[in-house]
């Protein structure tokens, strides 16, 4: 996949993802109680529907976009270890072997992108030109810490949405408290009948914006966890699926 279709794809996940989370703050708006649009949308603001917990929601759905990316290029690199880039009959790679696999790598889909291919030729590459084992083990060391450090680089965004959902949570919650505090310092209504309930209402929702943001960026983090864990799993299996049938079978004759 070239950068110009997984930019495409990207942008079609982030649109979906923002559909999503208007439809699910429809659903909420127009089908759940009114204490639950109140602490889940603040659905009584006077600047509704631009409300920090809307704001929320959008940002929690792009991250579940983000995380379905990561799964899926979990998958995709989990799929390359059955597409039989090596042979697995425990015999000497000879140097026309090795010319074929690196030869039909190249011709496959992933052969560009994926970690388990671009690891192959690089290895065979090095042992092409140096005819040396501890040179290509050196090369594999090296490409599996750059692959790691770029599985790092790719949960970039959703780190930030981790951190986001959590400070517009304090935001809303800061919003909150200086409104309740505009309305308690108007002369008028302090001396209404429901001066209290007022005050105590709009402190109520300043306090649970947060603690749905808190609960937002838990399940985001977690499943970020879980997704990069099975990300990293993957380029652990291909490292060992190259130690076991590259590294340790090099140094075959012609």
């Amino acid at each position: 996949m070239n950068k110009y279709s997984r930019l495409v794809r990207r942008l079609l996940v982030f649109t979906v993802s923002v559909i999503a989370a208007i439809v699910v703050i429809g659903i909420i708006r127009y089908s759940f109680s009114p204490v639950l649009q109140e602490i889940l949308l603040d659905a009584d603001a006077d600047f509704w529907p631009f409300t920090v917990q809307n704001v929320m929601w959008v940002a929690l759905f792009i991250g579940f976009g983000e995380l379905f990316l990561r799964w899926s290029a979990a998958s995709d690199e989990e799929s390359q270890l059955k597409r039989g880039y090596l042979p697995t009959d425990g015999q000497a790679l000879k140097p026309d072997v090795l010319t074929r696999i690196k030869d039909g790598i190249t011709q496959r889909r992933f052969g560009r992108a994926a970690f388990l291919p671009r690891m192959i030729s690089r290895t065979i590459d090095q042992y092409t030109v140096s005819n040396k084992e501890d040179q290509a083990i050196s090369v594999l060391n090296s490409s599996l810490e750059l692959y790691m450090h770029e599985i790092d680089l790719r949960y970039s965004m959703l780190r930030y949405l981790t951190w986001l959902i959590p400070s517009l949570g304090f935001i809303g919650t800061v919003m909150g408290i200086m409104f309740a505090l505009q309305y308690a310092g108007v002369p008028a209504n302090a001396e209404s009948e429901d001066f209290l309930y007022q005050v105590t209402s709009r402190l109520g929702v300043a306090f649970t914006t947060t603690l749905l943001a808190l609960i937002m960026s838990a399940v985001l983090v977690l499943l970020q966890s879980l997704v990069q864990a099975k990300e990293e799993r993957a380029l652990n299996e291909a490292g060992q699926y190259c130690l076991d049938n590259l590294i340790l079978r090099l140094g075959g004759k012609t």
